[in-house]
């Protein structure tokens, strides 16, 4: 009988080729899933794939859209802008006879946050060492705040899909506990003080620089950049380490655009209101050469803007904190303070937050202070966001008068203890400040302040060239601030007085 059943195999085979060979499944795009927030007040794409030609038809709330497939099967349908919703909805896509359904969506606000290990580090692994995160825990019960963790490994180009489904996991206690620390703290207190959902996807991997994340297409922004893709083309990983200015790629995720291809590119259509980022220690550590990272950043801003296609998406990054773990890292924090020139930017000072090695635990006064930006900056709270920023100097004889950005409040001695808010220290001296003349070598430096500038002396310096503050790989007593309480960035008031030889491999 074997030889007629497989006559009958051959002509079912032949009787249905169009049902069973080419009929494609409708999908949606990965990102989208149950419990996700879609992004408010702006147009929303939805989008995925099916067969050429194939109608697609998209429903949520009171909208329907509709779409071809095209010659490559992808479909896409723009919503109109959104009203806010804590109400969970289905998002529903037809095609034909095939229909996807996916449910418990609210509208809300939605960020990125990536970055690598410090924005990576959890609630539950802050917990561990602030008993203030075990009670965030207790009371995460935020069911409005919703993450997603894009896991996918690097890819060598760009990839149209995650490479599988995302999931995206409501607040609360039981849940809270994985996500980044940092994230968390940034949409409790959005989500506080705005009363709407809060949405954040999290696609920070540890341990990476920051070439990972900065699109192929925006390497052509500098020499030190052109260089990198060459050599990455040429897969030439020692002379990226090589490279002044280059960085040590210890494997092909640490490439140029690696990370980007597979955790950004698949969902840069996905409509959200801004990007937080916390990286830089892979680009300071042990051999490691910081220079040139202030045009990396200015890349990956520029690269994601254009990717995400919003010329003015907001972007909000964290200075490296003072719990230093290579000589790089004073250079490191000076290249991310020259790196806050471009329009909706800002970046966050951690100088003065407790804690010791690569992560430090207080995460909370991190999120809370980057909230503090796209509070100010993009929901219209009239609040401070941003400690004393280094403005210009003015060389008098002996001494250099020094004028800062964001001190209309005044400025103060000030110590922080814990998350505690910092409290002036009228009868203590500024620490930390420098002074250097024409013969190259930095002093200990007086500094005292003058209203809402600086006034800094050294005994050892009768004409200044230049100052710099908090300029260590561990500066201790961080203790300049303006008088709404947020920290002043380190600084060099002349980048070009600064020489730094890092111990790269000959």
């Amino acid at each position: 009988m074997r030889p007629f059943i497989n006559h009958l195999l051959v002509v079912a085979a032949t009787l249905l080729p169009v049902a069973v060979s080419y009929a494609a499944e409708m999908r949606v795009a990965g990102i989208f899933a149950d419990h996700m927030v879609l992004q408010c007040e702006q147009p929303v794409r939805i989008w995925g794939w099916a067969d050429e030609g194939d109608r697609v038809t998209v429903t949520f709330a009171d909208q329907t859209a509709e779409a071809s497939a095209d010659e490559q099967g992808a479909w896409s349908v723009t919503l109109q802008p959104l009203a806010v919703s804590v109400q969970g909805r289905p998002l529903r896509v037809d095609s034909g006879r095939q229909s996807v359904v996916i449910d418990d969506i609210l509208v809300g606000e939605v960020w990125h946050a990536s970055g690598q290990s410090n924005m990576a580090m959890t609630v539950g692994a802050v917990s561990r060492e602030l008993d203030a995160a075990q009670a965030d825990i207790v009371a995460a019960n935020l069911p409005a705040i919703r993450f997603s963790r894009i896991h996918a490994a690097e890819s060598s180009e760009p990839l149209s899909d995650l490479g599988q489904q995302a999931t995206w996991t409501v607040c609360t206690p039981e849940t809270v506990s994985r996500f980044s620390a940092v994230a968390f703290y940034f949409a409790q207190r959005l989500h506080a003080e705005l009363g709407v959902p809060i949405g954040i996807i999290d696609s920070s991997r540890g341990g990476t620089p920051i070439e990972p994340f900065i699109p192929k297409t925006a390497f052509d922004a500098h020499p030190t950049l052109k260089r990198e893709l060459e050599l990455a083309n040429q897969g030439d990983l020692d002379g990226i380490w090589k490279l002044p200015g280059g960085v040590r790629a210890r494997d092909t995720n640490w490439l140029p655009g690696r990370l980007f291809h597979s955790r950004i590119a698949p969902i840069r259509l996905f409509t959200v209101r801004g990007a937080i980022w916390y990286q830089g220690e892979s680009n300071c550590g042990v051999q490691e050469d910081p220079r040139d990272y202030q045009h990396k950043m200015r890349a990956l801003i520029k690269g994601w803007r254009q990717a995400l296609e919003n010329e003015e998406l907001p972007v909000y990054f964290v200075q490296l904190p003072g719990s230093g773990a290579g000589d790089g890292w004073p250079y490191l924090r000076e290249q991310q303070r020259l790196a806050t020139d471009l329009p909706n930017s800002g970046m966050v000072v951690t100088v003065d937050i407790d804690g010791a090695a690569i992560h430090p635990p207080n995460k909370i006064d991190v999120g809370q202070r980057l909230a503090s930006w796209a509070l100010a900056k993009d929901y219209g709270h009239k609040i401070a966001f941003s400690g004393p920023m280094f403005d210009r100097q003015e060389i008098v004889g002996d001494r250099a008068v020094l004028h800062f950005h964001h001190a209309e409040s005044g400025l103060m001695v000030a110590d922080k203890e814990g998350l505690a808010a910092p409290q002036e220290t009228p009868d203590s001296e500024l620490a930390n400040f420098e002074m250097i003349d024409k013969s190259g070598m930095w002093q200990p430096a007086k500094a005292k302040i003058e209203g809402k500038t600086i006034v800094v002396t050294s005994a050892n310096v009768s004409s200044p060239l230049a100052v710099r503050y908090a300029y260590s790989v561990t500066p201790d007593n961080c203790n300049l601030y303006n008088r709404n309480g947020l920290p002043a960035s380190p600084f060099c008031t002349r980048p070009d007085t600064l020489t730094y030889d890092p111990k790269l491999p000959k």
